[in-house]
């Protein structure tokens, strides 16, 4: 159930609807990162049943959407990024059934299947990169099978780091801790991507036409910590399990809702 509270749109949000003029680009996960079997393994819970076509919106070099593809019959990733796609379709011709998978370029514009084609669609960390999250939102609904599922996940405000990074003035390194909890108008005027609030990812998808039925936090995977010993370490103790109670100790909002 939602609480009703978490329903209340922050006013900075809803009056700051807007593409941002620095949105940078996604950057994929890389193979073998525990990020893509966190998410995988959240998916396959949020799953109503098994089969059916899956759509990746946002499918970048398709790691993660190679992962999902083995519970599905057919699955479609779809991306705006050339160079990513590439590298998907050549690992679909080596992959076990290359037959149930194909790799689509959007171009920015609503994507090329018919209306009412797909069980479910997943997006992970594509949100808050693209011009118009509406016209995104509006279009996976139009995707969906009535009763479809849609699973997306974007990045948690409260996380002590902003995810994608901040071009502060001054300063070089742009993980500088706690850009994440300023005011929005602020952090959106430095912040390479949005970022969202739990209350702020249920309205927008709820405006979309959406019942949402789950909002949970993903614990954070840790991957960019470059020493395996300390990795190993905090993946065992504060940052175990694939979701957490403590808005601070996750990287990711993770949300699931009907068409």
């Amino acid at each position: 159930m939602i609480a009703k509270d978490d329903l209340e749109l922050n006013p900075e949000f809803k009056n700051n609807q807007k593409p941002l003029p620095h949105l940078a680009a996604g950057m994929p996960a890389g193979e073998g990162q525990l990020i893509l079997h966190r998410r995988a393994r959240l998916v396959d819970s949020l799953l109503h049943q098994p089969g059916g076509h899956l759509l990746d919106f946002g499918c970048g070099n398709g790691a993660q959407t190679l992962l999902l593809a083995q519970t599905f019959d057919q699955t479609t990733g779809v991306d705006i990024n050339e160079d990513f796609l590439r590298g998907f379709r050549h690992a679909i011709k080596n992959s076990a059934h290359p037959e149930r998978l194909q790799a689509l370029a959007t171009e920015g514009q609503p994507v090329d299947l018919p209306a009412e084609s797909v069980d479910v669609v997943t997006s992970f960390t594509v949100l808050e990169h693209v011009p118009d999250e509406m016209s995104v939102l509006k279009d996976l609904h139009r995707l969906l099978k009535p009763g479809g599922r849609l699973i997306l996940t974007v990045p948690n405000r409260w996380w002590v780091f902003e995810t994608h990074g901040a071009d502060l003035p001054l300063l070089p390194w742009n993980r500088v801790p706690f850009v994440s909890w300023w005011p929005k108008a602020l952090h959106d005027r430095w912040a390479r991507a949005r970022i969202y609030r739990r209350a702020d990812i249920i309205a927008l998808v709820e405006a979309a036409g959406f019942q949402v039925d789950e909002v949970f936090h993903m614990t954070a995977p840790m991957d960019m910590i470059p020493w395996s010993g300390v990795r190993k370490v905090v993946r065992q103790t504060v940052f175990k399990g694939d979701r957490t109670a403590i808005p601070f100790l996750a990287t990711e909002i993770v949300l699931a809702a009907t068409r």
